[in-house]
């Protein structure tokens, strides 16, 4: 069965620990945790420098709070994307998680992340 065809519940118990790796490996700018579970796709947009200037000029985006919450799944073609409502250590109010999951030989990889 493909991650496209299994329930919500199912989806976000794969992409809890995908995301929680993504926060952690964020907050302490680490690179190679960060893009360990990226498609070959991601992998190529994704480069170390660039990441780093992200890291560098985004406070949000190393300050994520291990508080958040997972609300809904969308499917679309091949791939699932998964929102979360996070929070940050230092900035106030809440801010918009996505997560793109889909399938490349055979295992679930990340094809998108941004937050809001």
């Amino acid at each position: 069965m493909g991650i496209i065809d299994k329930s919500d519940e199912e989806i976000i118990k794969i992409a809890e620990p995908i995301w929680s790796n993504l926060v952690k490996s964020s907050n302490i700018k680490d690179y190679g945790g960060f893009t360990k579970d990226f498609s070959s796709q991601m992998l190529y947009g994704a480069n170390e420098v660039e990441l780093g200037k992200q890291w560098a000029s985004n406070e949000l985006i190393s300050t994520l709070s291990d508080n958040c919450k997972a609300f809904g799944c969308l499917r679309r073609g091949l791939y699932v994307t998964i929102l979360y409502k996070q929070t940050s250590t230092k900035l106030p109010g809440d801010f918009l998680g996505r997560l793109v999951l889909g399938e490349e030989d055979g295992l679930v990889k990340v094809f998108g992340a941004t937050i809001f």
